[in-house]
């Protein structure tokens, strides 16, 4: 069923979540004025009356063959109506073709497939055009950066194709589109402004406050595929709300992360829109408000989890700190999702900076950390929905929103669901941002929205999250969603770096991976028909990675870090088929037709938290099918 947080603190710090179906009434009393049914209630009122949730109008229009863009469908499910492919055959799953890139690591990015032909960015921004049944080069795209400062390390997400083009957003800060025949250059934008520069010059403070290499967060850049609607390219920046990382060959948290310098070291995220021929740019919204950021000082989240903030000592300090709205982050991370009948994209933006330190960013920090709706002509705000309040602690909305039709006494609901960083997936009314209800926990919380203290807050989820920026497939006929789901613990401390000549102290947070709490990931179906219970969890052998697949074969595909591409059973989590990529799977599997026979095609790159296993990085995009 859906919970509906009834939290009480347990003497051991984890929060208690009890579960019940909420009223009307209840909801109403909750956040008034937006009175509405609630998921649960909803689904269990007509089981037997409503039909199964359908595929979209939006996805009934796409050629089931294709993957075109990224999520398969404007929605964002990740989810194909093949099925040649099945949970009786896929057991004899073999590699049909194998594309190697020539760039090692760091390969996230989702192929997309367009009659016949597949485009797929590199490590580094290169692209390929391949044809789709052989893995044939048609041609390639060699992208020369206009700068070494980018944001993070040099990978990408994906393309998008459309009109004869093939569009695609740079680390380096350019929007570029490509003929789709040729891979000749159409169009080159620079979209990151100058102004909008490096996000830190700390390079010295870093090297005082750590003996071992600090990757900073250098400049705004692009990492998500790009979304094509009523004719616009809209794409996103990250690197907005990135603070300073100790490198550790180990990769993940092991070995600590300096986060959260308090001082200016932020940027402003932004959303923008491009016309698709021409690359002239037509809207732009930012995601920190320039007006009454610091919002209502909230004590609790929308759904009411106490945040246990200073709200007194925040108010004192918000003159001092009027204007840190102009730094404040909120990278954004992945592609929206669209509804052409609304006219609208929902998209998910990232934590405020500084990054896990709030004391110089006082009040809730519009619109950082929230749901947002806006619309796709204008840009306009017309809703948010914030998870988390003046947050620190970087839970971003990272994973893509996703769209939905729920079942009701009034006929199907239009919804939108997306999986959080903090262990549940939030459902909304997607016309107004009403908040139906989340499903069951995914995770077990402790010390949930508990500030960063100087000896060391132990919190559960960490950073890393329960769901990151991997994409969550949804199958509408079964109602199931399935979560690549990250269990763990971080340690939050707050330190000081003495001063040092001219320059004064330094308040910082530096985050860790929480030394003797369990860490392991699970593949987790969560039945969102049925009021969004947990049908079931199974156990990985390493983290999983990437996002999730689902087919009307009744299969979910999934990878994992040590290489292997998985096959589960939809109905039970049980692995029908896996296969040793040589490295890790870093991108979400697709699967597409060709002449009539069924691919499943995944990147399989690594990345530097793959080091921490003892997994190397490759340049490998296998293509699987059944023997012919």
């Amino acid at each position: 069923m859906i919970v509906v947080p009834e939290s009480q603190q347990a003497t051991d710090g984890r929060i208690r979540v009890k579960g019940h179906t909420t009223t009307l009434a209840e909801t109403a009393a909750r956040r008034p004025g937006r009175a509405g049914l609630t998921l649960a209630a909803a689904l269990l009122l007509l089981p037997a009356l409503l039909p199964r949730a359908g595929a979209s109008a939006q996805e009934s229009a796409r050629p089931s063959g294709d993957w075109p863009a990224f999520g398969r469908d404007a929605a964002n499910t990740h989810h194909s109506p093949l099925a040649q492919i099945d949970r009786g055959n896929v057991a004899r799953l073999r590699p049909a073709w194998i594309f190697q890139t020539g760039v090692t690591g760091y390969f996230q990015a989702e192929p997309v497939v367009v009659e016949g032909v597949m485009y797929v960015s590199t490590t580094g921004n290169h692209v390929a055009a391949l044809e789709a049944k052989s893995g044939k080069v048609l041609w390639t795209y060699s992208h020369k950066a206009r700068t070494e400062k980018i944001f993070g390390p040099p990978s990408n997400r994906g393309v998008a194709v459309s009109g004869g083009l093939v569009f695609e957003a740079t680390m380096d800060g350019r929007v570029i589109a490509l003929d789709a025949k040729t891979g000749r250059l159409a169009w080159d934008r620079e979209a990151v402004r100058p102004e909008e520069g490096e996000t830190e010059t700390a390079s010295a403070l870093a090297a005082s406050l750590s003996d071992k290499p600090v990757q900073g967060s250098s400049r705004l850049g692009f990492k998500m595929p790009p979304l094509v609607a009523d004719g616009l390219v809209i794409v996103g920046v990250t690197g907005a709300g990135y603070g300073l990382h100790v490198e550790d060959e180990r990769g993940g948290l092991d070995g600590g992360a300096v986060v959260g310098i308090e001082g200016g070291y932020g940027r402003r995220g932004w959303l923008a829109a491009y016309d698709a021929k021409t690359g002239e740019e037509r809207w732009r919204w930012y995601v920190t408000k320039a007006d009454g950021w610091e919002g209502d000082f909230a004590e609790k989240t929308p759904d009411g989890i106490p945040l246990n903030r200073d709200i007194a000592a925040e108010k004192a300090a918000a003159a001092q700190h009027a204007e840190a709205w102009k730094v404040g982050g909120g990278s954004l991370w992945m592609t929206p999702a669209y509804d052409a009948d609304l006219g609208l994209i929902y998209l998910g933006t990232g934590n405020p900076a500084p990054q896990n330190f709030g004391l110089t960013r006082p009040g809730d920090n519009l619109y950082t950390m929230s749901l947002v709706a806006l619309d796709v002509k204008t840009g306009q705000l017309r809703w948010h929905f914030q998870q988390v309040p003046h947050e620190q602690w970087g839970y971003d909305v990272a994973s893509p929103p996703f769209l939905l039709d729920l079942p009701t006494e009034k006929g199907p609901m239009k919804a939108v669901a997306q999986a959080s960083k903090l262990g549940w997936i939030y459902v909304h009314d997607r016309t107004d941002g009403r908040l139906i209800g989340k499903s069951a926990p995914l995770i077990t919380h402790k010390n949930l929205f508990v500030p960063p203290s100087p000896e060391g807050t132990v919190v559960s989820p960490g950073p890393l999250g329960a769901v990151s920026w991997h994409p969550v497939a949804y199958d509408a006929v079964s109602g199931l969603a399935f979560a690549q789901v990250r269990h763990g613990a971080a340690t939050y401390t707050v330190k000081t770096a003495p001063a040092s000549g001219s320059r004064g102290e330094i308040r910082y947070t530096e985050t860790g991976e929480a030394k003797g709490e369990p860490t392991f990931s699970t593949l987790t179906a969560i039945d969102l028909a049925r009021g969004g219970a947990v049908a079931w969890s199974r156990k990985a052998g390493s983290r999983l990675s990437g996002g999730t697949l689902a087919t009307a074969g009744g299969l979910v595909f999934s990878g994992e870090e040590d290489g292997h591409l998985d096959a589960h059973d939809a109905r039970t989590g049980e692995i029908l088929w896996r296969f040793q990529c040589g490295a890790g799977i870093g991108g979400p599997p697709v699967t597409y037709t060709v002449e009539g026979r069924q691919y499943v095609a995944v990147a399989a790159g690594g990345a530097s938290f793959t080091k921490a296993s003892g997994f190397g990085t490759g340049d490998a995009l296998v293509v699987f099918a059944l023997p012919e």
